[in-house]
């Protein structure tokens, strides 16, 4: 008898299908998955292979009793064994059909004396606490308080167009430089009733609550963007006559031998007499993004504004210094972006004089 061998209880074995063993392994390699499931998968995998649970204990830093009562719990009920039980509490007083119109309300309606529901006012719209009002809308990812805005063009070409003014950002001309214009207009120039008080330790910088006020400023400036290099100026106002002395600060700024492509919105300031009259005679290029512009290799005509107006084809005129007129491309999706067989990209990060 003192040499019969000493069995304990027997244990059954566990066996595991493909599909469950893909489930388990699934979740251990989970990076958002409760620690406690992923825990309970490697205990049954390696309980699969024919481990103990006393090696499966030692391996995980588990209790031995904690993986035997897993094992039996997958015996019983397979994966679904490995998930918490419901626990004991309190019944749900709101049922579903209840959640449901208080979204439904979120959604398509909004209050008699405001423009958005807020959690306070839907709670006395519907009888329930603020904070059940509060659990509903972020389970369902709602801000009532919050709005976006978007914009949808209209342009047929409007992908073309995009292309176009991109294409001349990325890949520029030879010997040229992109300048990306706009302006501020109505800055109010403030200053303090008082000097500001420097920041010290333990105490923010301080200024008084009251102003002084010097009028108003407009600011010009035009963003080299492959060197993030500003040119800036400002006006007492905004006019043609000021932006017209802009684009001859930024002609004389310039080194010579670079041609200037500007890109700018279609401000009334910007299509006036006075500039339509001045670009062409100079080495400034204009381009705006709602206009049908040629970027690449050529420079805009004299005539460019009334021909845009006749629906004349002969706009461009070539930069060569032929005067043999182009005639314009039918749609922007024909007009060539400036690519690197157009000579290398001018990266200029010290080009003003």
């Amino acid at each position: 008898m003192a040499n019969a061998r000493v069995r304990g209880r027997p244990i059954a074995p566990l066996v595991l299908s493909a599909r469950e063993r893909v489930y388990l392994e699934r979740q251990v390699r989970r990076q958002r998955v409760a620690r406690s499931l992923s825990e309970r998968c490697r205990i049954i995998l390696r309980c699969a292979d024919g481990m103990a649970s006393k090696e499966v204990a030692a391996e995980l830093g588990l209790h031995e009793h904690t993986v035997g009562k897993w094992r039996r719990r997958f015996l019983k009920n397979r994966c679904d064994g490995l998930l918490d039980e419901a626990r004991p509490g309190r019944p749900r007083t709101i049922d579903d059909d209840q959640v449901a119109a208080v979204i439904e309300r979120t959604l398509r309606t909004t209050p008699v004396d405001a423009t958005h529901w807020s959690i306070r006012s839907m709670a006395g719209e519907t009888g329930f606490s603020h904070s059940t009002i509060l659990r509903m809308w972020a389970a369902f990812g709602l801000q009532p308080h919050r709005s976006q805005t978007f914009k949808l063009s209209n342009d047929p070409l409007f992908v073309d167009k995009v292309r176009d003014i991109v294409g001349l950002y990325l890949s520029p001309p030879n010997r040229a430089l992109v300048l990306s214009i706009d302006e501020k207009s109505q800055i109010q120039a403030l200053d303090r009733e008082q000097p500001v008080l420097p920041m010290m330790p333990g105490i923010p910088e301080r200024r008084t609550h009251s102003y002084v006020r010097h009028g108003t400023t407009s600011l010009f400036a035009a963003l080299d963007v492959a060197s993030g290099f500003v040119i800036g100026k400002c006006y007492r106002r905004h006019r043609a006559v000021e932006f017209l002395n802009f684009l001859k600060e930024i002609d004389a700024q310039v080194p010579e031998g670079l041609d200037i492509h500007i890109v700018m919105d279609n401000y009334a300031t910007h299509k006036t007499p006075k500039i339509k009259s001045w670009l062409p005679a100079g080495r400034i290029i204009m381009s705006t993004s709602r206009r049908l512009r040629h970027h690449g290799s050529i420079r805009l005509s004299a005539g460019l504004p009334n021909s845009l107006e006749s629906g004349s084809d002969e706009v461009f005129t070539p930069l060569s210094g032929s005067s043999k007129p182009i005639s314009a491309p039918s749609s922007i999706g024909t007009t060539k972006i400036p690519g690197p067989s157009n000579g290398p990209n001018l990266r200029t990060k010290s080009w003003l004089r």
